[in-house]
C-alpha cells in the first residue's frame, strides 16, 4: 500500500537527517513572506546572505521596506538572482500589507486556508510556493510546498505523479501523510533530494530509502 511506504520513508528519512535548527522556532510571517520571495532562483547561501544584508541595512517590516528606495533594497539583493525585480515586488508587497492590512499578515492567516491561500497570492511575486511557505512555517496550516526537489523526488518514489503539476503533487503527497507530518515531509525530501536523489548522477546505491523506491533501476547511474 501506498501509504504504508510512504510512512515507512518518512520514518526512515526522519532517523537519517537531522532538520535545521531554524525549523523548531516560528518566523515572522513578514521575514518568511519576505526570505521566500529572494529565494526564487536562489541558493540558500546567497538567500541568507541577501536577507541579512537587508535587515541590517533597512529592515525587514513592512513600514521599512515600502519606504525605502528601490535602489536600496537592490544593492541590497544584488547577491541573489533576479534582484531589480525582486527590490521592486519587495517594496510592492510591504507597501500593500501596510496600507491594505495595517502593516501585519495576521489579518490574512487568520482566515481559512483556502481563503488565506487566494488573499496571499494577489500579492505581486506570491505563488503558489510562496504562499504555502508562509502558510506551512508561519501559520501551521496543513500544506506541503512543493519546490523542485519534493517535486522530483517525490515522483522517483513513486509517491506522486509522473506528469503531476504543482498541485497534483501537494495533494497526492498531503493524503499520504498526516497534517502534523507535513513539515517533516517537506523538510526530508527537501534533504534526501540534495543529498542522493539529485537531478543529475543521483546516488542510489548510498540512498537511505533505496529498497523502497521503485526508480532505483532506471535512476542509478
Amino acid at each position: 500500500m501506498i501509504q504504508n511506504r510512504a510512512r515507512e520513508i518518512l520514518r526512515i528519512l526522519q532517523e537519517k537527517f537531522t532538520k535545521p535548527a531554524w525549523i523548531t522556532s516560528k518566523m515572522d510571517p513578514f521575514e518568511t513572506l519576505i526570505i521566500t520571495i529572494i529565494s526564487q532562483n536562489t541558493n540558500d547561501k546567497n538567500t541568507i546572505k541577501a536577507f541579512e544584508r537587508l535587515s541590517k541595512t533597512i529592515g525587514v517590516t513592512p513600514e521599512s521596506l515600502a519606504k525605502s528606495d528601490v535602489a536600496k533594497i537592490e544593492e541590497c539583493l544584488k547577491i541573489a538572482g533576479l534582484y531589480r525585480n525582486k527590490a521592486r515586488v519587495i517594496r510592492e508587497v510591504s507597501r500593500i500589507i501596510l496600507e491594505e492590512y495595517g502593516g501585519s499578515l495576521k489579518p490574512i492567516l487568520e482566515k481559512p486556508f483556502d481563503e488565506a491561500r487566494k488573499a496571499l497570492m494577489k500579492l505581486p511575486g506570491v505563488g503558489t510556493k510562496t504562499a504555502d511557505v508562509v502558510l506551512l512555517f508561519s501559520a501551521g496550516k496543513p500544506t506541503i510546498p512543493i519546490d523542485t526537489h519534493i517535486n522530483r523526488v517525490s515522483k522517483r518514489l513513486g509517491l506522486a505523479p509522473k506528469n503531476g503539476d504543482y498541485e497534483k503533487v501537494r495533494l497526492a503527497l498531503q493524503s499520504l501523510f498526516n497534517p502534523e507530518e507535513y513539515m517533516d515531509a517537506h523538510i526530508l525530501l527537501i534533504l534526501l533530494g540534495r543529498k542522493y536523489c539529485r537531478a543529475r548522477n543521483p546516488s542510489c546505491q548510498e540512498c537511505p530509502v533505496n529498497a523502497l523506491c521503485p526508480s532505483i533501476t532506471s535512476t542509478s547511474p
